[in-house]
């Protein structure tokens, strides 16, 4: 590709003198394949446009954002209805009421809802609002889960110091003699427990949560007064309508959501049940565009169509229908190919590949075939994808497959991956 990514090459250059690193954070393409543009210009639907006008059929979704496409008109227009009323102010609008009314109702666990911007303030929110009910420090959280870029939950140590991650234990997802381990550690000091609503960590296997560890979870917290926290920030409203954790019957106290909330707009939100109410009207927790009305219209639009659609039973035909179609290809050419994951949010890696080689080949030409998807993370499907984009990724991966088939044998190692081999995961 690097013969006609002109444009993106030049903001790469000219980002370099500007940006440190480049770019950072998790959508800087750093440890992704050499080929993997930087910079988009639009997304429409299920697909997006590089700086130099390339049109993939997008399954990272903006990192999950895009539930029901991307520039949706319905929501699209009532986010621009109240831009142009009003966003930024002085104090909310009654969007913001409405808006908590409607997630009450929608999610079982929760009597009341605080709004912020990114995941990172409503997980950060749940840890101090844990404190707060039960005066204590320590939090458990699951080896690997990410929680956010805060200093007290980032993956990456670089400017982190010991304090900052003091009274923190953790346990292995899905074990429940480790999840006790900890909790025991914890003793009299526990505050709450962290859960993912699903094992959704980078470069492995992801894992549906064992309903012994959750059920569990939540006896541990009953027993020694802590707070259970759901993270749904990533898995929100693409596995239930509900926190996910109600698939397999357990509530928590607090849950964090995000990403797709607003589709797209900046939003996040913190929701509590009623044992938790007079902790969150405790703490001081706030920002000057947390209370934006256009976002909060975006997310009442969204909402609306989650309730009222039939989205999530179309994302999972579609889910299932290209992990079936996947898993015969990948057979058909010859490759273990492990499908993980929620199939609304999948994650592809390769048997006897520890350092991505066949991964990273993959990726690069299932892209030059128009379809972007990512050899370590999970991807998303979003409500505008169809059959006929299923049928299309499906034919580029029959691609994809048969290039790796040639390629395989000559795969050298992936430096950028190096840490992987080296144990560092």
């Amino acid at each position: 590709m690097s013969g006609g990514n002109s444009r993106d090459r030049e903001l790469r250059d000219r980002a370099a003198a500007v940006i440190p690193g480049r770019m950072y954070g998790h959508q800087s393409v750093a440890l992704l394949p050499d080929d993997y543009p930087q910079f988009f210009e639009k997304g429409e639907g299920a697909h997006i446009w590089d700086a130099d006008g390339r049109r993939y059929l997008d399954f990272m979704c903006a990192y999950g954002p895009n539930l029901f496409g991307y520039a949706n008109p319905e929501i699209d227009a009532a986010y621009v209805r109240q831009l142009g009323q009003g966003d930024t102010l002085t104090g909310p609008t009654a969007l913001m009421v409405e808006l908590a009314e409607a997630l009450v109702a929608m999610v079982g666990h929760a009597d009341w809802a605080m709004f912020c911007k990114n995941g990172t303030d409503a997980t950060s929110m749940a840890l101090v609002v844990s404190r707060a009910h039960t005066r204590r420090k320590t939090v458990v959280r699951a080896k690997g889960a990410y929680h956010g870029a805060a200093a007290w939950c980032t993956p990456r140590p670089a400017g982190v110091i010991e304090s900052d991650r003091a009274h923190q234990i953790f346990y292995d997802y899905n074990d429940v003699a480790s999840l006790e381990s900890a909790v025991a550690r914890a003793g009299d000091d526990l505050a709450c427990i962290f859960a993912a609503p699903f094992r959704h960590d980078a470069f492995v296997d992801q894992a549906e949560p064992d309903p012994a560890y959750a059920r569990r979870a939540r006896e541990l917290c009953d027993a020694t007064g802590a707070l259970l926290v759901v993270d749904e920030v990533r898995a929100g409203f693409r596995l239930a309508r509900d926190c996910s954790w109600s698939r397999i019957g357990v509530e928590p106290d607090l849950s964090t959501w995000g990403k797709c909330l607003a589709n797209g707009h900046a939003l996040s939100a913190l929701l509590g049940s009623d044992k938790a109410r007079a902790a969150a009207a405790s703490v001081y927790v706030t920002g000057s565009f947390w209370y934006e009305a256009a976002p909060m219209a975006a997310a009442l639009e969204t909402l609306r169509l989650i309730r009222e659609t039939d989205y999530l039973e179309r994302i999972t035909a579609l889910g299932t229908r290209l992990r079936t179609g996947l898993a015969e290809r990948a057979q058909a050419a010859g490759f273990g190919f492990r499908q993980t994951g929620p199939v609304t949010m999948p994650l592809f890696l390769f048997d006897e590949d520890p350092d991505l080689r066949k991964g990273f080949c993959f990726a690069s030409e299932i892209l030059a075939r128009g379809i972007y998807t990512h050899p370590w993370h999970n991807m998303f499907l979003c409500a505008a994808m169809t059959d006929a984009d299923i049928e299309a990724t499906l034919d580029a991966a029959d691609g994809a497959f048969g290039a790796l088939k040639r390629q395989a044998g000559a795969l050298g190692p992936v430096d950028k991956l190096a840490f992987l081999s080296a144990g560092a995961r």
